[in-house]
């Protein structure tokens, strides 16, 4: 009997707190974010210049843009339509039970596997649909200049008080019905079928590829359990892990790699991407290497400010998870000295994904955040995706320069090598097919987890 009590109390006590984080993170106070018109703004590696709005009009070279061949002249509207067209994944009440807890909602715990999702759902973008790629009604959506918004948590407990608020507004609905009427190609359509359905893996339920329910599944492997708190390094091979086991057809011709102690293995990346060493380049797989790292000791190294920039101005870069002390972003780009990056931190309800005509707006972030790159806690996660091996050959050797040229330490943040892993002494370990994480990933695992922020 007592045992029994002590359960009925942890179950109102994860009620309790789940029903405080929905109300406290369902309100969000929205303060506006400003950019400058002196300085160029990079995103996912394009570059833009509001000062120059006429975009026939070219940036001069001492403009700051240095990325080549991605400048865009000008034009806010261009920029807004690029970043809400990135996809965004929050917290979420109200969805289905996660195996083994009471939680319908990951709100206080679940940030970083948001932000997680948000590159590994950036990388699929860049694998379906191209970099240039934007969504059509990415400017349908509200208004970037709104002052604060409410999800229907907050509705529901303050009704009576949000009617005489006069910046309340209503998201318009944009069905798929609606948007494909007004697409003029085959191309622009199944660009739209892949939009939904790259968002659709990330939905809210146990049958979603790499939804929350099925991510805390492959992060028990590690230990960790729903309502722990999950760092940038185990969310990168929690990521690996669900994309080597996603079965969907779509899903064969890319894979995940996680660099191990900070060195990306060539040899173990390109037998990735091949199925075999005689495949030709038609056959081999797109890659997402992910590197966990550290940018400083108990503080971010200011001299890694310009290493970041360079990441960030990569095409083929896929964003880094990371954040500040006790909260995960997910960062998409700079301006100056400034990161720019979309938050998890707003809880909203549960979308059921599995509806042929699912609301797509509240997956898309209608205004970005900036935040000096002083604030970012030192461990992050970086990702890349490179197409095929070339790629790959191309990217390895752009990133090594940057590397060096940015590296005032004696060693650079991560370094590129020939050869397996293997072939430095690291023991390869058989996977068991009921553990899909072998002991040395175990144990690299909880060292990670011991090594990283707190997030909240």
């Amino acid at each position: 009997m007592e045992a029994t009590g002590t359960d009925e109390v942890d179950k109102l006590k994860t009620k309790f707190i789940s029903a405080w984080n929905n109300m406290k993170y369902s309100w969000v106070l929205k303060t506006k974010t400003y950019f400058s018109r002196n300085s160029p703004v990079l995103l996912l590696g394009k570059c833009y210049h509001f000062k120059y709005e006429d975009e026939n009009e070219l940036l001069p070279v001492s403009s700051g843009c240095t990325v080549e061949d991605h400048v865009i002249a000008g034009s806010v509207e261009e920029f807004r339509k690029d970043f809400i067209s990135r996809i965004w994944l929050t917290y979420r009440e109200e969805f289905p039970p996660i195996e083994g807890s009471a939680l319908t909602t990951d709100c206080g715990w679940g940030c970083t596997l948001r932000t997680g999702q948000m590159l590994l759902a950036q990388g699929l973008v860049l694998h379906f649909l191209g970099r240039a790629w934007t969504w059509p009604d990415a400017l349908n959506i509200e208004n970037s200049d709104s002052e604060s918004w409410t999800s229907n948590t907050v509705k529901k407990f303050t009704a009576s008080f949000e009617t005489s608020l006069s910046v309340e507004r209503e998201l318009k609905t944009i069905s798929l019905k609606e948007t494909i009427r007004r697409y003029s190609d085959d191309r622009e359509m199944q660009n739209e079928i892949y939009h939904r359905k790259i968002i659709s893996w990330f939905g809210d339920s146990r049958l979603a590829l790499f939804g929350l329910h099925q991510l805390i599944e492959y992060g028990k492997k590690s230990g960790k359990k729903a309502g722990d708190w999950y760092g940038p390094a185990v969310v990168a091979h929690i990521l690996r892990k669900a994309v080597e086991e996603a079965r969907h057809p779509d899903l064969q011709g890319i894979t995940i790699y996680v660099a191990q102690d900070c060195t990306v293995y060539s040899s173990d990346v390109i037998d990735k991407q091949c199925t075999s060493m005689a495949s030709d380049n038609t056959d081999d797989k797109a890659v997402i290497i992910l590197v966990p790292v550290r940018l400083g000791g108990e503080r971010t190294n200011a001299d890694y400010l310009d290493f970041v920039k360079g990441i960030l101005s990569l095409e083929y870069c896929v964003g880094i998870v990371g954040g500040k002390p006790k909260q995960s972003y997910y960062f998409a780009g700079f301006q100056d000295d400034s990161l720019i990056y979309m938050d998890p931190h707003y809880c909203q309800s549960f979308v059921d994904v599995s509806i042929k005509d699912f609301p797509l707006e509240t997956f898309h972030c209608p205004s970005p955040k900036k935040m000096s790159f002083r604030k970012m806690d030192p461990s992050c996660t970086i990702g890349f995706y490179c197409r095929n091996v070339q790629d790959f050959k191309r990217a390895s050797e752009e990133i090594t320069k940057m590397l060096k040229i940015s590296s005032k330490e004696k060693y650079p943040l991560f370094t590129f090598v020939n050869g397996h892993s293997r072939d430095y002494d690291f023991t390869s370990t058989t996977t068991n097919e009921e553990d899909l994480f072998s002991e040395d990933e175990k144990k690299r695992l909880k060292r990670f987890s011991t090594e990283e922020f707190v997030l909240l």
